[in-house]
């Protein structure tokens, strides 16, 4: 049964749903089970509960029900799992989620959003912002209105509470797709070209710094996944979270994460904090998930160092990227000067890739920069390496940088750089 035609039927069935509900919850507490972490457990007793109440049915003791499949995927979702918003979560077509109140809300399909017929309550919507923080030690109150935390699934839930917003508290659910674990995934779903992705491999397989930027939901942090996988097997990587969102497919790797204040205003651990401690891991690479403040003069002082890594940031093109990275260190301290960023930036940052969304709602890459080292009148030299020309990523003028280590590594840096036949790169 679609979602559309639940929502129809479920006020016909709503005393049933509720009866069966409150006896699911009573063998559940009777037997110990935590629903969220033994979901199994709750289905098998939501399977018994329910084929008892039909039985009850057929003699007009209780009213009946249309749909038992229907039914006890209802009362599944709303002691095991998020209630009326599971069935999105389920959903493989939904990449996100948000409410914005409890009878508005929205999910993301392809890119585009749309209002769905999900309408909830005050109490329910308290409920699931309850039990999604459950198990994550996130905590949100008057002091703390805002939190990031992951889901079971490892779906990305942010919250903002009633009073910071208008009235009622906002949620927003980035749901975790794995579409892409490597470059050669990313050409098959048209989001980059072989061309491009060749380049880009054989740069991170030789260890250039690489900065992946674009706006909301352009899919960066699917090319930084993307983009790991061309890192050697042999080496060992860190990764730096606000929350978990990287999967790599390496043996030798180590994920960490930021962490709140607890109650007493103490514990907190940031993004700085953990770039900080992983050059005290022997890391081969650092990968950031995010830069969006005063990390970034942490990750620059790593990769000044000779240490590799990648990150994300939001901007509106490659050159703005490489500006923000210039001006987020200056929030670390007043003694942190431009006259030290700058260089310093332009000697780091090797490739920057810039994703958007298109009108259609596909994210691909706009273009591949190159920085050379250089600065020409306090501004960052760049070269182009690919640029989008008539809706296809083309390959431009511009030149990789550290030919010598390309060399070294076997990569004969003139024939990476050829442009492919036109049907093979577009």
């Amino acid at each position: 049964m679609t979602a559309d035609r639940l929502d129809a039927h479920r006020s016909g069935w709503s005393g049933a749903i509720e009866l069966i509900d409150a006896q699911v919850r009573d063998v559940v507490r009777r037997e110990g089970i935590d629903p969220l972490r033994d979901p199994g457990a709750v289905n098998s007793i939501v399977a018994t509960v329910v084929r008892e109440y039909d039985e009850r049915s057929l003699s007009g003791v209780v009213p009946p029900i249309g749909d038992l499949e229907a039914v006890s995927r209802e009362v599944h979702d709303r002691v095991a799992g998020f209630g009326p918003l599971q069935r999105y979560l389920d959903d493989p077509s939904v990449e996100e989620i948000w409410i914005n109140e409890p009878s508005r809300v929205f999910i993301a399909r392809e890119g585009r959003h749309e209002l769905t017929t999900t309408v909830l309550t005050e109490e329910e919507v308290s409920d699931l912002v309850e039990r999604m923080l459950k198990t994550t030690g996130r905590r949100i109150d008057v002091s703390q209105p805002f939190t990031d935390a992951r889901l079971p699934d490892g779906s990305r839930v942010h919250i903002v509470l009633g009073g910071i917003t208008q009235r009622y508290a906002a949620i927003n659910i980035r749901k975790f797709t794995v579409r892409a674990t490597r470059l050669t995934d990313l050409v098959q779903l048209g989001s980059l070209t072989p061309h491009a992705a060749a380049v880009l491999e054989a740069s991170v397989a030789v260890g250039l710094n690489v900065l992946v930027s674009g706006g909301t939901q352009a899919g960066k942090t699917t090319m930084l996944n993307a983009l790991a996988g061309s890192i050697p097997g042999s080496e060992r990587v860190i990764s730096c979270e606000e929350v978990f969102e990287i999967k790599l497919p390496i043996p030798d790797w180590v994920s960490m994460q930021t962490r709140q204040a607890g109650l007493e205003g103490t514990g907190e651990v940031r993004l700085r904090d953990l770039v900080k401690e992983s050059l005290r891991m022997r890391p081969s690479r650092v990968i950031v998930g995010e830069v969006r403040g005063e990390e970034c003069l942490d990750l620059l002082l790593a990769l000044n160092s000779g240490l590799p890594g990648m990150c994300t940031i939001h901007a509106n093109s490659a050159r703005e990227a490489l500006t923000k990275m210039c001006t987020l260190p200056l929030l670390a301290g007043e003694n942190i000067g431009s006259r030290f960023v700058l260089p310093t930036v332009a000697g780091c940052v090797d490739l920057v890739v810039h994703l958007g969304i298109a009108a259609d709602g596909r994210r691909r890459v706009r273009e591949i920069v190159a920085v050379t080292g250089r600065l020409e009148e306090q501004a960052i030299e760049t070269e182009t390496l690919f640029n989008t020309y008539d809706g296809y990523l083309r390959r431009a003028e511009g030149q990789l940088p550290h030919a010598e280590r390309f060399q070294q590594a076997g990569y004969n840096v003139a024939g990476l750089l050829t442009e492919l036949p036109r049907g093979a790169a577009s």
